[in-house]
């Protein structure tokens, strides 16, 4: 049984939650306060976590890097804010997903499975296919079907690596910024740009229409297997 924390106020929103959960075979936690997340998550470490940035004594960011400094549980936001900044910001902070309120349970339903199935991939996976073509983390070195190896540059190669080691997960510009080319590159917007479309160019059948290697417009790209 997976072990849910949902962390919201809005007593409508935790009620509906927890009944839906709980009829779906979920093991359901509550919390309405920043506070009590993180002391909920300590005594029951969630697998899951549903959580509300609008919360009446910390931000739902500082919950997110509470959270992050001992678990890596998917972090899944659902709230109103619907700025771009504040996405970016909790996505940054940590989180795997964002779902913007009002919501369908449909759709959080398969958001929530489509992260839970995520992280149940083995991060250190040596070989992860992209398409027709062989990505192998230990030997860093890409292939097609028939052997022939594929040439990346080193910052090509960090760039996939980086993303293939979290798939399906939005990763925000800031973060693969940060982690490919350092700190004081934050606003390299370009370079991004220019070495997502190189890998596009020599991974994706379609670089015009990618599958695999896909762009969150205003917030950063997601590797899809």
């Amino acid at each position: 049984m997976t072990r849910v924390l949902v962390v919201d106020d809005e007593p409508q929103i935790v009620r509906a939650l927890q009944i839906n959960l709980k009829a779906r075979g979920y093991e359901v936690h509550m919390a309405g306060t920043g506070t009590a997340a993180l002391k909920v998550a300590a005594q029951h470490p969630p697998e899951l976590v549903i959580l509300d940035l609008g919360l009446p004594d910390l931000d739902g960011v500082d919950v997110i890097r509470g959270l992050r400094g001992w678990t890596e549980a998917p972090i899944l936001v659902l709230s109103g804010r619907t700025d771009q900044t504040d996405k970016v910001e909790a996505l940054d902070a940590g989180a795997d997903d964002y779902v913007t309120k009002p919501f369908g349970i449909d759709e959080l339903l398969a958001r929530m499975r489509a992260v839970l199935r995520r992280s149940n991939l083995a991060q250190d996976e040596p070989v992860v296919a992209v398409g027709g073509i062989r990505v192998d983390l230990a030997a860093k070195r890409v292939t097609l079907e028939t052997g022939e190896d594929i040439r990346l540059t080193p910052t090509e190669w960090h760039l996939l690596e980086v993303l293939v080691r979290h798939p399906g997960k939005l990763m925000a510009q800031r973060q693969l910024l940060t982690e490919v080319w350092g700190p004081g590159y934050e606003s390299a917007s370009g370079n991004l740009r220019f070495y997502m479309g190189q890998l596009r160019r020599k991974l994706e059948a379609d670089p015009a229409r990618p599958k695999h290697l896909l762009t969150e417009p205003g917030m950063g790209y997601r590797f899809e297997p």
